[in-house]
């Protein structure tokens, strides 16, 4: 549970109170407004919230997150300098962000309201009786028509069975046989007579909700029939009540001919009647398959289908079924939802996350583990490296937890108010990380500036710079020894106050000798090298990890995994984890997936099958004694799999640069993958 501050008690204030309060691992600890009178304040005296005057006092509760809503800066820099040690400090920027996604949201849950309310008006408006029952066989819903056939008042109805309401009703039958029934005659205890059609309500997944009526006084249907003789008024009713949907209504005949559209189709499509009527129902698709013709052909309906349509090809949700006539196929109907504002929203959420989860690194030195003495010493070390000004270069192999130990040192550093930026430099063609990395003084306003800029005054993390190209090699030297930055097609430089961590796998020193790393950059880098032990050299670390892991995977996957049998231990410590610290999480967790959901410890048999680590180990080649033997391109298929492999895991699941050190193309590589079956185990 995180406590959280909230400074600034007014509208944007009280928004974060209310959305923090649905939120259940976070925790409203207190709220300051010099104004006691503020919408916040009053909000959190009515929920029992501690309030304060003055945000000073409230520090001294005990506090994790900071939410700072006034959007002074003084108040900031007055916070950044008192706030606990412990405690993350969100700006107003942030905070303005949520609030404004808090205000789309109720925008958007008042739009879904309205057009709740629209469909509850039209089904009121409807002649035919509608009541819907849950699961508990209480009534959910009825109509104003279902009121007027039944001559019972809604609120006479609503929450009892109904057995109390139709005693010889077939709805609990149908929720239990999952079977619709069509048209059937019954006679109320009113002594109506009614055709009535029941349904169960199932979702897409096979889920029962319930089940609902359809049904229609037969005297009423008669006296209709006889007032009105006229077909076309029938069909100008029907066309009516579909033109004032707000749903977006489209009907095909038998062979998929356009018949039918309302207004709201045309708003969400850009298409016209006369685009549309008489015309294939594939008219309207840009993207996906006609839910009409499944329809049709499989006389089936449709639930949730995605697609786009019309020439804006705007993305929908379509739900369509078939219409039948006394058993006969006549057409097909859809109702075709607009998906675009939901996912603008969730567009913004996702922008609003990623903005929160670029602010700060989100490790520290308590979240590494170190009972080893070479990792003991790798952690002094880096403590000593956080707090000077110096370039750092951490070296490892692949999987050690390099970026682990790059976010605590920015955290030790007296930067770590400020970004941490990551950049994986074999992730990127050379054009897009040097432009990444420099800007682009001919790029968008919003994309001139490179992440060396928007990491001023935080750290730069350059993983993998052992994979950089001379040439990018020389500008990121050229920063370092001028604490400026010359964008992409621009001459002009910047001044920036960068700290850069490196971190790479490769042999820095074969690569000089190689000439493909240079000299000078690599003793600027090497100013403080620290050295990350594999997980092979540090076996102290091994138990220690695998608690840790428990832990965190418990909470991940929802068990309660208590801990390892010994004989499970023994045999991962005589193993070498080729995949280092990365390794040992992805077996504990497939560990924990095999596991049933009565067991708590890891035993042997829970854990996966470990890879092959040497040529001789592979067992290719047997004793006569079981007369069996293994085949040349057998054992060849099998060394190559494991070189894969291995290949991969060293370069971080990279395939390009997989393909590339194998000297193979990348189409290639993935054929081998999965010829080998190698996709299950490599998760980049």
């Amino acid at each position: 549970m995180q406590n959280v501050l909230i400074v600034g008690a007014g509208q944007g204030g009280t928004a974060l109170i209310r959305l923090f309060e649905q939120i259940d691992m976070i925790n409203v600890q207190a709220v300051a407004d010099i104004d006691t009178k503020a919408s916040g304040i009053l909000l959190a005296e009515q929920k029992e919230i501690k309030t304060f005057q003055s945000y000073l006092d409230a520090l001294t509760e005990p506090i994790d997150i900071i939410v700072e809503t006034t959007g002074k800066e003084d108040v900031f820099e007055d916070l950044k300098q008192h706030k606990p040690k412990q405690s993350v400090l969100i700006p107003g920027t942030v905070a303005h962000i949520i609030y404004n996604l808090l205000n789309e949201r109720e925008e958007l849950f008042n739009e879904l309201k309205n057009e709740t309310d629209s469909r509850n008006l039209l089904l009121d408006s409807i002649h035919d009786g509608m009541i819907v029952i849950g699961l508990d066989q209480t009534v959910t819903y009825v109509n104003e028509a279902a009121e007027n056939v039944l001559n019972l008042n809604k609120e006479d109805m609503l929450e009892k069975t109904i057995q109390t309401i139709i005693p010889d009703s077939h709805l609990p039958k149908v929720m239990k046989t999952k079977q619709k029934e069509l048209n059937q005659s019954l006679r109320l205890h009113n002594g109506k007579q009614i055709i009535t059609t029941r349904i169960p309500l199932i979702t897409n997944s096979g889920e029962l909700l319930g089940a609902f009526a359809v049904f229609k006084d037969i005297t009423e249907v008669v006296e209709l029939a006889e007032e009105i003789t006229d077909l076309k008024n029938i069909q100008n009713m029907l066309e009516a009540i579909i033109q004032s949907s707000e749903e977006a209504i489209s009907v095909v005949d038998e062979n998929g001919v356009g018949i039918l559209i309302n207004p709201a189709y045309t708003n969400i499509t850009g298409l016209k009647e006369n685009e549309v009527i008489g015309k294939p129902a594939t008219t309207d698709i840009s993207e996906g398959e006609s839910m009409h013709m499944q329809v049709l052909k499989t006389r089936r309906p449709v639930r949730g289908a995605r697609m786009k349509v019309g020439p804006s090809k705007r993305d929908v949700l379509v739900n369509a079924a078939p219409i039948l006539v006394d058993g006969v196929l006549k057409g097909s109907v859809a109702i075709i939802h607009d998906l675009s504002e939901i996912e603008s929203l969730t567009s913004e959420l996702k922008k609003a996350r990623q903005i929160i989860r670029n602010l700060e690194a989100k490790y520290t030195f308590d979240d590494i583990i170190a009972h080893s003495t070479e990792m003991a010493l790798t952690l002094e070390q880096a403590k000593v490296g956080a707090k000077n000004p110096v370039t750092i270069l951490l070296r490892g192999e692949s999987g050690t937890g390099k970026e682990l130990m790059a976010h605590a040192i920015h955290n030790e550093s007296n930067r770590k108010h400020y970004k941490f930026i990551r950049v994986n430099c074999a992730a990127m063609d050379e054009d897009s990380l040097e432009k990444s990395l420099f800007g682009n003084a001919y790029g968008p306003p919003e994309q001139q500036r490179g992440l060396i800029e928007e990491a001023h005054n935080g750290s730069l993390f350059l993983d993998e710079i052992g994979d950089l190209s001379l040439h990018l090699q020389a500008r990121i030297l050229y920063v370092l020894e001028n604490q400026q930055v010359v964008r992409v097609n621009s001459q002009d430089p910047l001044p920036v106050d960068v700290r850069i961590i490196a971190a790479t796998n490769v042999n820095l020193e074969r690569a000089m000798m190689e000439k493909e790393f240079r000299e000078d950059l690599f003793y600027r880098l090497n100013r403080l090298p620290i050295m990350i032990a594999p997980l092979r050299e540090r076996k102290e670390d091994l138990k220690p990890l695998i608690d840790h892991f428990i832990i965190k995977l418990n909470a991940e996957y929802g068990r309660y995994v208590d801990s390892i049998k010994p004989e499970a231990l023994e045999k991962l410590s005589s193993y070498d984890f080729p995949g280092n610290v990365r390794e040992l999480e992805n077996i504990i967790g497939r560990a924990i997936i095999s596991m049933g959901p009565t067991e708590t410890n890891i035993v042997e048999r829970h854990l996966p099958q470990l890879r092959k680590q040497t040529f001789h180990e592979l067992d290719l080649f047997q004793e006569p004694d079981y007369q069996e033997s293994i085949s040349l391109q057998d054992a060849l298929d099998e060394f190559e799999k494991q070189m894969i492999l291995e290949t991969l895991e060293k370069n971080n699941y990279i395939k390009s640069k997989t393909a590339k050190q194998l000297n193979i193309s990348i189409r290639n590589l993935y054929y081998k993958m999965e010829k080998h079956n190698l996709g299950k185990h490599v998760q980049g």
